[in-house]
């Protein structure tokens, strides 16, 4: 009796410090959706519109991974997609945190303000259905070309959407996810330029 009456202040206290903790998280969380960017604001609009973005690199990716024949142009489409996949998942965090679903109400790029308009319907540098197509049907060397010059364009995209929001935004994870992207895919380009070249010397 004695023991349970000296562990009963132990156990009082532990479940005070679990309550607490769990205030805490609420007041915290809710604090945070306070002050989280909004249904319409620019970091929601370019979350959104980067998972879109990056969801096709990552097809394209994935594409040239399982029908190129040139090894280290696979190798190069492996990583943008498990890179890209990558960053889906912190957009996607984002978004839950701030209370917001992964689609939205408003157009595509408005969080843009006109500064890059669509281009048939499509966001910057984004391959056409048409291309899509053509890119699953090639094999070999020819999926290797398309595909690195489908990629050198969808990358420029991206590199202007990361621009764009990084004028917008003063979101701590919203400006280094934006940079590290536009750092990252400038870096690509440069790569994806000289394996282009190198693939199309080879085939002359």
């Amino acid at each position: 009796m004695r023991d349970l009456l000296r562990r009963r202040p132990l156990t009082v206290l532990l479940l005070s410090a679990v309550v607490a903790l769990t205030l805490g998280l609420a007041v915290g969380v809710a604090l945070m959706r306070e002050t989280a960017p909004g249904e319409d604001s620019p970091e929601a609009g370019f979350a959104r519109d980067m998972l879109v973005h990056h969801s096709q690199a990552v097809d394209m990716g994935m594409t040239e991974f399982r029908n190129g024949g040139d090894e280290v142009a696979r190798g190069f489409g492996y990583d943008i997609a498990m890179t890209q996949q990558a960053q889906r998942g912190m957009m996607e965090t984002w978004l839950s945190d701030w209370g917001l679903s992964p689609t939205g109400s408003e157009p595509a790029m408005k969080w843009m303000d006109g500064e890059m308009s669509l281009q048939n319907g499509l966001m910057p540098g984004m391959a056409t259905k048409e291309d899509l197509d053509r890119l699953r049907a090639a094999t070999g060397r020819d999926a290797d070309v398309l595909f690195t010059q489908l990629m050198i364009a969808h990358h420029q995209g991206g590199v202007h959407m990361a621009d764009a929001i990084l004028k917008r935004t003063d979101d701590p994870r919203v400006t280094s996810l934006a940079q590290a992207m536009k750092d990252g895919q400038r870096s690509e380009i440069q790569d994806l330029e000289a394996q282009l070249t190198r693939l199309q010397s080879a085939a002359s």
